[in-house]
This record gives structure tokens, C-alpha cells and sequence, in this order.
């Protein structure tokens, strides 16, 4: 939606690629600066499959933040698969027309993934601003000054920020910093707009997060979440779910005994779904198997996966 009638002079509005290897933070820090959560969170690497649009809309400009997959190289298990191969593509992708790029790294800890997401976002050409983030979970502060002197080595960043996504500290320098790199343009959204997703994936993306914190440590990535219905019954949505699987004994784990584990999947699901949507939902879910669906890339693309 174009605002140009009601943009204040100088206003400044483009689009910036938020990109790391895996678990460094970066839908946190898309939520905190969107102001809502437009980005699902987990502790767990992979927990962002899909590129994302955050939307944060400021007085004097408008930042379109693409969040993305966590790049990482293609080696061990996990990295050979089909579902790896999507999520990097899916990274690289969205860096096509970014005016800017955000490396979000975690503070204290440099390795050659870190180097990797640099160099994609380097060979783009855009400005790239370093991110630190996590610096509150740094101890020892004395370490500070060495790292970021080897993550800035041979390496050309337009400004270096300290930050704290979760605390949502050091954003606000953050975002003027961005804002000087974009263009003088009217917003591209409007105000109240804070994603180009729609309701039914936010849903969908919603239940995978209570997958991915509830289950064990291998199981989430074996499952998935696809909405069958999504339609308003006056104020409440009415959504059908359903959690895919790849083997029967995974969907006896997700269930749970006598149901228990479903249950709390879907209730916490359901009230984070009201949260973001502000209304009443009515959440239905069913576990299914689809065998060896993660390794295989037309089923991939039925679900969704490298759809942009």
C-alpha cells in the first residue's frame, strides 16, 4: 500500500535482509523491531523455515525486514537433506533487491558459518550493518573488544551495534542506522500492516513453534504444520490443523499419553494464535504420517517450503 499523501518529508522506506547461521537470534530481533510477532522463536536451530516479511514502521521511515532461514554449510546430517537445501535456497533468495543486509551474530562466538552469511550478504553488493546480539548473555565483558576485532577483521560493515533483541536493547540506534541506508521514499505498507503473510500461515507458523518447544530434540524436524481450515465464525476463527509426521512412532510421541501431549500443543498454539490475532479461536488438530516427507522436495513444496 503506497502512503505517499501522508509521508513526512525526508521520510526513507526500503527493504533490509536480516541473515546468519542458525540461532543467533534473528526473528527475535525482527519481532522486537516489527513491535509484534510476526516471527516464531524457539532455542532450537532451524526454527525459521520459510522467508518472512516484518514490517516496522517508524516516524520517519518504514523498514521491511526479510527474515530468512539460518545459512549454513553443507555438511552432517541435517545439511544434506532436502529440507536443508530449501532453507538455504530460501535465505540466498531473499536477498534479491534488498537495499541493506543485517549480519546478526551471537556475541563471543565467531566461526566460519558466521564468515559464510558475511560473505553472501558481502557479494551482494547492499551496505551491510553488523548486528551483536545477545550481549546481555555475555559474562565476561572483557572478551568484547577481541571479538569484535576478529569478527571486523578484512571485513567492511557500514556501522557495528551491540544489542539485546529479547531485552530490546540498543535497537533504537539500530533502526536510525538502518534508516540512513534506504532511499527517500514513501512507505511501501501501510501503518497497521506487519507482515505480507497471510493469517493462515502466521496459524500454521504458530502451532510449529509449540512443536519445536515441546517435542524433543530430534523430533521437530521431522514435523510440520499445514492449516485445512482457516474460516470466521463472527468474532471467532475456526482453524483445522494438521501436525505431519514421518513415522507412526512419531505420531504416538506427539500425541502423547491418553492425548495429554497434543492437548498442550494445541492450547498453547491456540492462545498465542489469539494473542496475534486479537480474537477467540477455536483450534482443532490431527496428527498424520506422510513417510520421509522432510527428505523429499515435492512434498516440501506442498507444504510450502521455498515458496518465497
Amino acid at each position: 500500500m503506497n502512503q505517499e499523501n501522508t509521508a513526512p518529508a525526508n521520510h526513507r522506506s526500503g527493504s533490509v535482509a536480516v541473515i546468519g547461521r542458525p540461532n543467533v537470534g534473528k526473528s527475535t530481533l525482527v519481532n522486537a523491531l516489527v513491535g509484534a510477532k510476526v516471527s516464531i522463536v524457539s532455542n532450537r536451530p532451524q526454527t525459521t523455515r520459510h522467508r518472512l516479511l516484518g514490517i516496522a514502521t517508524f516516524p520517519h521511515g518504514q523498514i521491511a525486514l526479510v527474515d530468512t532461514p539460518g545459512l549454513h554449510r553443507q555438511q552432517g546430517k541435517f545439511s544434506a537433506s532436502a529440507m536443508s537445501r530449501v532453507m538455504n535456497r530460501t535465505a540466498r533468495g531473499a536477498l534479491e533487491g534488498v537495499d541493506a543486509g543485517v549480519l546478526v551474530v551471537e556475541a563471543g562466538r565467531w566461526d566460519d558459518e558466521d564468515s559464510t552469511a558475511y560473505k553472501v550478504l558481502h557479494d551482494t553488493g547492499v551496505p551491510v550493518l553488523l548486528c551483536v546480539n545477545k550481549i546481555d548473555r555475555l559474562k565476561n565483558k572483557g572478551e568484547l573488544l577481541p571479538f569484535l576485532a576478529k569478527a571486523t577483521e578484512g571485513r567492511e560493515f557500514a556501522s557495528v551495534h551491540l544489542v539485546s533483541a529479547l531485552k530490546r536493547n540498543g535497537l533504537d540506534v539500530l533502526v536510525a542506522d538502518l534508516l540512513k541506508l534506504l532511499p527517500e521514499a514513501p512507505p511501501m505498507y501501510g501503518e497497521d500492516e506487519i507482515t505480507d503473510r497471510s493469517e493462515r500461515f502466521l496459524a500454521g507458523e504458530l502451532l510449529r513453534e509449540q512443536l519445536m518447544r515441546l517435542l524433543g530434540a530430534e523430533l521437530p524436524y521431522a514435523t510440520t504444520a499445514e492449516i485445512e481450515r482457516f474460516a470466521e465464525d463472527g468474532e471467532m476463527l475456526r482453524i483445522g490443523a494438521v501436525i505431519w509426521v514421518e513415522r507412526e512412532s512419531q505420531k504416538a510421541i506427539v500425541i502423547g499419553k491418553g492425548g495429554a501431549r497434543l492437548k498442550e500443543i494445541g492450547s498453547k498454539s491456540r492462545l498465542q494464535m489469539e494473542r496475534l490475532f486479537g480474537r477467540k479461536v477455536f483450534l482443532e488438530t490431527w496428527v498424520r504420517v506422510r513417510e520421509g516427507w522432510s527428505g523429499d522436495e515435492s512434498a516440501l513444496k506442498a507444504f510450502g517450503y521455498g515458496d518465497g
